[in-house]
C-alpha cells in the first residue's frame, strides 16, 4: 500500500462517517477487512508513522486550544483524530498548527478531537482477519518527548499568543 492508497481509505471512510469519529473507526475497520493482512499492516505502518510525526509541541498546543486542555492521553487521541481528517488537514496542521483555524469548518470538543478508536482500527482488522495479534511493525518508536520547543500547553496567555487564529475561533 502506498501513501495515496492510505489517504484514499482515510478519506472514503471519513466521508461515509459524516463526522462521527466512532462511526469512522467502524467504517475504517470494515474497509480494512476487505484487504489482505499484509495490506492492513501496511496501512498500520502509514498510520503509525504519521502518528509519530504529529508528536510535536506545536500540535499539542493547538490540541489544547481546541480541546480546552489536553492531557497526554487526550493529545494521543487528538493525533489519531487529526490523521483521520485527511492529508490536507494533517499536513497543514504539521506545517502550521494555527492554520487549523482555517482548515476546520467547525469543531465540537464533545465529539471531535478524540480518535482513540481510529488508532486501533488496523489492529482490530488484522486480528479479525488472522486470528492473531498484529506483529510489531518495525516503525521507529515514538520519542520520549515531543519534537520542537517545549512550552506550557496549559498557559492560556501563551496559547492565545502562539495560536491567534485558533484562539479567536475555538479558545475559551
Amino acid at each position: 500500500m502506498d501513501e495515496t492508497e492510505f489517504w484514499e481509505i482515510i478519506d472514503h471512510t471519513r466521508e461515509a462517517a459524516e463526522g462521527d469519529p466512532e462511526d469512522h473507526a467502524d467504517l475504517l475497520v470494515d474497509a480494512l477487512l476487505q484487504l489482505d493482512p499484509d495490506s492492513v499492516l501496511d496501512f498500520a505502518r502509514h498510520f503509525e508513522a504519521r502518528y509519530n510525526r504529529a508528536f510535536h509541541w506545536d500540535l499539542w498546543g493547538a490540541a489544547s486550544v481546541l480541546l480546552g486542555g489536553a492531557t497526554d492521553d487526550a493529545f494521543d487521541y487528538f493525533r489519531c483524530w487529526l490523521i483521520a481528517q485527511g492529508r490536507e488537514v494533517f499536513e497543514g496542521a504539521l506545517h502550521d498548527p494555527d492554520h487549523l483555524a482555517d482548515l476546520l469548518d467547525d469543531f465540537d470538543d464533545e465529539v471531535d478531537g478524540d480518535g482513540e478508536d481510529l488508532g486501533y482500527a488496523a489492529d482490530e482488522a488484522y486480528e479479525q482477519l488472522t486470528g492473531v495479534v498484529a506483529p510489531d511493525l518495525g516503525v521507529a518508536a515514538q520519542a520520549p518527548e515531543p519534537a520542537g520547543t517545549p512550552f506550557d500547553v496549559e498557559d492560556e496567555t501563551a496559547l492565545a499568543e502562539r495560536y491567534p487564529r485558533l484562539w479567536e475561533r475555538f479558545g475559551k
